[in-house]
């Protein structure tokens, strides 16, 4: 068995206009999407806003800076994520499909495969 990471992405702006009633719509649809998928969810969690990234980077100098804020500053932000174990893509891609953050089209879900290093590790 596989895993997978479902990565969620959308506009922070538009999650934060959202109305308690859309919120708790979207609340329940994540309950959904977990019911279904069940034990094939093996972590995940929201994350907090974009501006409460901290990155660290390599300078030219050889030191690690520090700074605020995200990586990368686009509109889209990753805003949570499940690691989901599955047979196959088209399991993952099948689960993925009953995220709420699908019925808005300010969202997008990314899959990735995770590496299994746990065969060539020692």
């Amino acid at each position: 068995m596989a895993k997978y990471l479902v990565l969620i992405y959308g506009d922070e702006q538009q999650w934060e206009a959202l109305t308690p009633e859309e919120q708790s719509a979207n609340h329940a649809g994540h309950q959904t999407f977990t019911s279904a998928a069940g034990p094939r969810i093996v972590g995940g969690e929201e994350l907090e806003p974009s501006s409460t990234t901290t990155t660290l980077r390599r300078t030219s100098a050889g030191d690690v800076s520090v700074t605020d804020g995200p990586f990368l500053e686009t509109k889209e932000v990753l805003g949570g994520y499940y690691a989901v174990e599955a047979d196959d893509l088209d399991e993952v891609i099948a689960l993925a499909r009953q995220l709420p953050e699908l019925s808005m089209s300010h969202n997008a879900v990314e899959i990735r495969p995770v590496v299994d290093h746990s065969t060539s590790m020692p």
